[in-house]
């Protein structure tokens, strides 16, 4: 693979030449100019994207953290994350922190050193620090769903408790009258907010009793633990609310193997609207956020923030909207409208 210095000595010319002319950063006359062309053909030279970003402090490129990749939300939203950046001419570094703060300050480290343009936080573990480090490095930040307190930074994130309401009530409006909720770990923002939102929806019944509420891990695996003990404290519990379409899988596999038909004798609701919820027996009922639409938008206000167009940070707010399928449908002789 040819460098910079194979070009320079074809040519003729200094290193300093080539990178003023690769850089559009200084005088090259006319003669000079097609000798270094020329050189560059001969040679296949493709400049170093990190090496000429040096002189102008911009690399078009772009970081996206995210906690876990193996939970379909998150390939959902890199996708769209992708398309946008690729759009405004930006490529994107993939980062799995696997919600390990350690991982993730390596993370920052590595890429600080690649003189990434900006990063977009799909994180639980990013802190305070981080923030106000890569904000004295100029480095711009955008977060999905959670900020760290007391820092200035531009969020996009769903209407989580809303969306939980909206998860109740449908279930009630299915006939169902013991809803329990399989909620997420309470460190994640998302999670605290659609726990409040079924608390919020049900707390007046008179069946209700904290032990209705029992932590998932958002994986499947959570969602089975969680459903056993679940079934074990009320066996009469007809509805689950699950904090994530994972967890609701998990409460789907639980319920099958026990014996417990779904809807029929045990309705389930998830939270997010990936895709799997299509291809599950029976199909899941869930609260579903724009995934799309979310990645689109925070990858939109990065490249703003980069270009110095955006005029203030805030919080972007997008719409959940309930999606009825087979696991909660029919119940009690009622059906969705």
């Amino acid at each position: 693979m040819a460098t910079i210095r194979d070009v320079a000595k074809l040519a003729g010319v200094s290193v300093a030449t080539i990178s003023r002319y690769l850089n559009k950063s200084g005088y090259v006359n006319v003669e000079t100019e097609q000798k270094i062309k020329k050189a560059i053909e001969a040679l296949n030279y493709e400049p170093n994207a990190v090496a000429r970003g040096l002189a102008g402090k911009k690399t078009n490129t772009i970081a996206l953290i995210l906690p876990d990749i193996s939970n379909p939300f998150f390939p959902e939203l890199a996708r769209a994350v992708e398309d946008v950046a690729s759009m405004y001419g930006y490529t994107v570094i993939l980062c799995n922190s696997d919600d390990e703060g350690v991982k993730e300050k390596s993370y920052i480290e590595v890429l600080k050193k690649k003189y990434i343009d900006g990063i977009i936080f799909a994180s639980n573990t990013l802190d305070s620090a981080d923030v106000e480090q890569m904000a004295k490095k100029g480095i711009p930040v955008v977060c999905l769903d959670r900020v760290p307190p007391k820092q200035s930074c531009s969020v996009v994130r769903s209407k989580n408790r809303e969306g939980a309401r909206l998860a109740v009530e449908h279930l009630l409006s299915m006939g169902c009258r013991k809803i329990a909720h399989i909620y997420g770990p309470q460190e994640f923002i998302t999670a605290k907010e659609r726990l409040a939102g079924y608390e919020e929806s049900v707390k007046h019944l008179n069946w209700y009793s904290p032990t209705f509420m029992v932590q998932g891990d958002f994986r499947i695996e959570g969602g089975i633990r969680a459903t056993e003990l679940l079934m074990e404290r009320h066996p009469d519990v007809d509805a689950i609310f699950a904090g994530n379409d994972l967890m609701a899988v998990g409460a789907l596999k639980a319920l099958h193997r026990m014996g417990v038909q779904v809807p029929g004798q045990v309705a389930v609701c998830g939270f997010d609207g990936i895709g799997m919820t299509e291809i599950t027996q029976p199909e899941l009922t869930t609260v579903a956020q724009p995934i799309y639409e979310m990645g689109a938008l925070v990858s939109r206000i990065l490249i703003k923030k980069i270009e110095g167009t955006l005029e203030a940070d805030q919080t972007y707010e997008l719409d959940v909207a309930l999606v009825p399928r087979e696991s909660t449908l029919r119940r009690n002789g009622h059906e969705s409208s």
